[in-house]
């Protein structure tokens, strides 16, 4: 089955705000769920997997650090630490459902789970177990799309995938509040920051091509995008050189 896979390694993207569901806080176990098994329908086939989940479903360090009068670097920690919460929640989910897997983070919490090792995470992947990076890069003032290009380069991922809730690619504009926003296939990097597109940080698009990993962002929410992808498919906007 690996044979039929256009990328064998891949780092996925995803937003803590992709757990809340109908929630406005937290993690809803409904799209937990379904975000377990589409890694899952993606593990089965021969991908090796690494993920980088946010935390904006619990915290966000630059908005709630301003709202709660702290500075930023101590939102930012408090932010690092929900993205752990994010992914012993996944790793659960994960291992529900008989996929392997490991969480290793940025910060020290040994009781929890493992230090990050790049090494040790590329040897896990090889042993076909999903590996979830948590608390972003271990600094302030990066954000988790950053450390998800950050991590993608260390691991020597084929391809990053920018999951999104409820838009199917990059646009011209959000197309949630302009319905004249135009879809594009493909883009290239340079354009994603020329024209100050938010569909990512212009860091972890600038790491991304300094290290020519190509980008894929997509709906989550569209059931089997994550295999498509892999096999080649056109799914969502493909972001490249």
């Amino acid at each position: 089955m690996e044979s039929t896979l256009k990328y064998k390694r891949i780092l996925l993207k995803l937003s803590g705000e992709a757990l809340l569901g109908s929630q406005t806080f937290g993690i809803d176990h409904v799209p937990l769920e379904m975000i377990a098994n589409e890694i899952k329908d993606a593990y089965k086939i021969g991908a090796q997997i690494a993920i980088v989940v946010g935390g904006g479903n619990i915290f966000r360090g630059v908005k709630n650090s301003a709202k709660y009068g702290m500075d930023q670097a101590t939102g930012d920690y408090i932010g690092m630490l929900a993205t752990v919460m994010n992914a012993i929640a996944l790793q659960s989910a994960l291992r529900k459902i008989d996929v392997p897997c490991r969480v290793q983070t940025a910060i020290d919490i040994n009781k929890i789970a493992e230090p990050y090792i790049r090494f040790k995470a590329i040897r896990h992947l090889e042993k076909e177990r999903v590996v979830i990076f948590a608390a972003g890069t271990g600094n302030p003032f990066f954000t988790t799309d950053t450390a998800a290009a950050l991590r993608a380069s260390e691991i020597d991922a084929e391809l990053m995938l920018m999951a999104k809730n409820g838009v199917d690619g990059v646009y011209s504009d959000d197309p949630r509040t302009n319905p004249e926003a135009v879809k594009y296939d493909s883009i290239t990097y340079d354009d994603i920051i020329i024209k100050g597109l938010k569909v990512m940080d212009t860091a972890s698009c600038a790491l991304c091509k300094q290290n020519n990993i190509p980008i894929v962002v997509f709906d989550f929410a569209a059931k089997g995008s994550i295999i498509n992808i892999l096999k080649g498919n056109n799914t969502g906007t493909y972001v490249g050189g």
